[in-house]
């Protein structure tokens, strides 16, 4: 397992590392623990397992793990480096599900896990990152605010869920 990068954050090291299928369990806990997840999280086992292979293989995927130096996953984030053409054919990133264990948060770890997620899209050549959080997580966007983010598009999503 290649780490990407050490992060010191209150006198404590953090790795953030590829994830791996034996993450996966983790990371689904992470993702569930807050009220929007809650209603989102709960498939089978074998969904989480089935999109892990299929982000795993993506070039254009990178879904990440920070864990303590005990190897213990306390945070995620998904990006996703997307070609385009406009913007003269710029690279962007995609930057989903960030999660930070709630009993980490506070201690500037958060800010660090982005900057890692900028420094790779920088170093992939990406123009632009960009993102989007739901406009209940006040504090996130806060977050995402201060550490330069700005809110120049309106989103909109259809869901497309087959029953």
């Amino acid at each position: 397992m290649t780490i990407l990068r050490v992060l010191i954050a209150g006198g404590e090291e953090f790795s953030v590392r590829r994830a791996q299928r034996a993450d996966v369990p983790d990371l689904v806990a992470l993702l569930a623990d807050d009220p929007l997840g809650r209603d989102r999280e709960g498939a089978e086992p074998s969904a989480y397992d089935a999109a892990f292979s299929e982000i795993d293989a993506s070039e254009e995927q990178l879904l990440a793990c920070l864990t303590t130096s005990s190897g213990a996953v306390v945070g995620t984030l998904q990006l996703t480096f997307i070609p385009g053409l406009s913007r003269g054919g710029a690279l962007r990133g995609q930057l989903e599900a960030v999660r930070v264990h709630r009993s980490y948060r506070d201690r500037g770890l958060g800010r660090l896990f982005i900057q890692w997620a900028i420094d790779e899209c920088r170093g992939r050549g990406c123009e632009l990152l960009q993102l989007t959080s739901d406009r209940s997580r006040i504090d996130a966007l806060r977050f995402y605010e201060r550490l330069g983010f700005i809110s120049s598009h309106r989103g909109l999503k259809l869901g497309l869920a087959l029953s």
